[in-house]
């Protein structure tokens, strides 16, 4: 059967408003300044789907929004990047969630009020869905309490139609890190956690024995401008990050990571391909403020490659 899509991206969806330039840290009682703002389409998943859709894949989404001007700002954002959106469900009755990022070169502080992305569940996914794409992604799980203790059925149902699958659990604001791996892991082919996640879902105490901990076909992690190490057949392959020497900033690195690794994935590109062309993603992504800002379309992402970064193919 022909696939509709190359990846179904599930998980949540909300703007970020980021602030930048910013004298000192907030106080309580006291204010302070930022000299840039910018309001973008935010969210782990949102930006992984629109940057994958730049890249020249055809994706889908399966999120939920509040009948308001942010989810109306965040269809028509995905929509300028050409994610078909037909499967956002809109909720009359809740509010679209909000980020606040308070960006300090190659660092961060987020507030963001969790909103419609709350209310996704199991229960709004059926596998008619999930068989028009070849490629599930899941993201966020902390953030999106309607998969608790269910995600493994969300990736079970992928499975039974056929689809590869990637996570990336991203941060866990209760800072448990209740999540049963054991369960979820056999069912996802490319697991994408940061150094930082991936120890503290493992509960080892350095990154090579969390490494060592994770039984799983592609264990791809993520460490910032030191690059990536990807794990697969008993080897571990470090790859150095593509440095960019004026950051404006690091808001959603991570995601454009997890689209340019996924978009050679679904391709069938060797592991190691992967590994380099998501580094070169999310160096990329620190050219432009906010996770989308610099991807416009994969022959302009190619240009900053190689002017910006050396890169060709």
């Amino acid at each position: 059967m022909e696939r509709k899509f190359d990846v179904i991206v599930v998980g949540e969806l909300n703007i970020d408003l980021i602030l930048n330039k910013i004298e000192g840290f907030p106080e309580v009682g006291k204010e302070i300044l930022a000299d840039e703002m910018t309001l973008t389409l935010g969210s782990s998943s949102a930006i992984c789907a629109s940057n994958l859709s730049s890249l020249g894949l055809k994706v889908a989404f399966i999120g939920k929004l509040g009948n308001d001007i942010f989810g109306e700002f965040i269809i028509k954002s995905l929509e300028e990047k050409g994610v078909d959106t037909s499967l956002i469900i809109i909720d009359n009755k809740l509010k679209t969630g909000a980020t606040v990022a308070l960006s300090y070169d190659e660092d961060r502080a987020m507030v963001t009020h969790q909103g419609a992305m709350s209310h996704l569940g199991i229960h709004n996914i059926d596998e008619a869905q999930l068989k028009q794409a070849k490629h599930l992604h899941f993201s966020s799980y902390f953030f999106q309490p309607g998969f608790k203790n269910s995600l493994d059925l969300l990736f079970k149902k992928a499975k039974n139609t056929g689809m590869t699958t990637s996570l990336d659990v991203q941060w866990d604001p209760s800072e448990k890190w209740d999540l049963d791996l054991k369960k979820v892991l056999p069912l996802v082919d490319v697991f994408i956690p940061n150094e930082i996640e991936l120890q503290k879902l493992t509960r080892q105490a350095n990154l090579d024995l969390a490494i060592n901990s994770v039984q799983n076909k592609y264990t791809i992690v993520k460490c910032g401008n030191k690059g990536s190490i990807l794990s697969y057949n008993n080897k571990k392959i470090k790859k150095e990050a593509f440095l960019n020497e004026n950051v404006v900033d690091t808001i959603g690195a991570g995601d454009s990571f997890n689209a340019g690794y996924i978009s050679k994935f679904v391709k069938g590109k060797s592991p190691e391909e992967c590994q380099m062309f998501g580094n070169l993603i999310g160096a990329i992504s620190t050219t432009k403020a906010g996770g989308t800002g610099a991807f416009k379309d994969i022959k302009n992402t190619m240009k900053i490659a190689k002017d910006k970064f050396n890169y060709t193919t």
